[in-house]
């Protein structure tokens, strides 16, 4: 019930990790050029997931904050610029932006408690100095799913780059880079898309490339990797000049294998799994009268329920379901659930029966 959190890895991912070890263990990195070409297809399948134009434009990095970071850092700002985004993002697509304090650039943090349309909100914030527009597909905390189409069709005829996080939404729900128009997406893929911690993918717009300033070098990210002889180098044309060193091939592995879970069901069955889900502990809510966090509104679900049970501490419910069993988050005041395709409904039914075994005994 976590996976806006960490989630458990499918059993061909595991399998994969341990094949991967024991080959490691047995003969080192002699097919290491096997290895390389599941590079190329988990790039290419990253790609699909985000209906990108091409592989070249996925970078393999550790995770969303360093993608976010080599974009806060790579673009040449100049004093008086401003960002606009939510207040209630993730800390790590707040922090980033509010770090370029020092450079002269504002960040402009619209509240999504604020009444209307908070796309509209978002926009009208915006100036002729907003140099910048960053928000998260879907938001952590109470799963409100943003219409990013609409944020990206002002954004770009007015050459305001566009950032999402898709965190919340990669794996889960469909995503179309190029239906929303987005400059740059990040992702990690630990959450939704069923993988490890450590490597995340990272979009940037092939005309954007030369003009993001690179912060980090070495020998993976030039033109000619692997000729260590060359004397003379320049950044990869694509979007592995992004990646400084060696990747991560236990990663790369694991979120291969994944990937390929995810692809075989297809991601338009996944949504209709997950927003079922959603649908149903929605109904739990109501009907066992807690209060209901979340959007309500069908165009605003995503795969997160977050709820609060009137005059119990949240802290200690996640504490005691977390004794139970129930793996789920404390957020947003109340207690998020976060299920995916395959989370059987009796399994959601049992963890509403295991809160109120709670709530009654606390009662006594």
């Amino acid at each position: 019930m976590n996976h806006a959190a960490v989630s458990p890895w499918p059993k061909r991912t595991c399998d994969a990790v341990q094949d991967f070890a024991a080959e490691n263990m047995c003969q080192g990195a002699l097919d290491y050029l096997h290895w390389t070409r599941k590079v190329s297809r988990l790039r290419q399948r990253l790609a699909e997931l985000l209906n990108a134009p091409s592989p070249d434009d996925i970078a393999l990095l550790k995770n969303t904050s360093e993608a976010l970071s080599t974009v806060a850092y790579g673009i040449d700002w100049r004093a008086g610029d401003n960002i606009v985004s939510f207040a209630q993002e993730f800390p790590s697509n707040r922090i980033v932006w509010e770090s370029l304090a020092s450079q002269g650039v504002e960040v402009r943090l619209v509240d999504l408690a604020l009444t209307g349309n908070p796309e509209e909100v978002l926009i009208s914030r915006c100036d002729q100095h907003t140099r910048l527009v960053s928000c998260s597909a879907v938001q952590y905390a109470d799963g409100q799913r943003m219409n990013v189409d609409l944020i990206g069709a002002f954004c770009r005829p007015r050459n305001i780059l566009f950032c999402v996080d898709a965190i919340q939404s990669l794996g889960a729900l469909p995503f179309d880079v190029q239906a929303c128009q987005a400059d740059f997406v990040m992702a990690d893929g630990h959450k939704w898309m069923l993988g490890p911690e450590g490597l995340a993918l990272f979009y940037c717009r092939a005309e954007l490339r030369d003009s993001l300033r690179l912060n980090q070098y070495g020998w993976y990210m030039v033109e000619h990797a692997g000729d260590f002889e060359r004397r003379d180098w320049r950044p990869a044309a694509t979007a592995r000049r992004f990646e400084c060193g060696s990747p991560n091939m236990l990663g790369i592995h694991a979120l291969l294998a994944s990937l390929g879970l995810l692809q075989e069901i297809g991601i338009d069955r996944i949504s209709r799994y997950v927003l079922t889900n959603t649908s149903l502990l929605f109904d739990l809510i109501d009907s066992n009268n807690f209060i209901l966090v979340s959007p309500r509104e069908e165009q605003r679900r995503s795969g997160i329920a977050t709820f609060r049970v009137e005059g119990r501490d949240p802290a200690e419910m996640h504490r005691h379901l977390t004794r139970q069993g129930v793996i789920c988050a404390h957020r947003a005041g109340g207690i998020r659930f976060s299920p995916h395709f395959y989370t059987q409904p009796s399994k959601i039914e049992q963890a509403f029966d295991i809160i109120n075994d709670y709530l009654r005994r606390a009662d006594h």
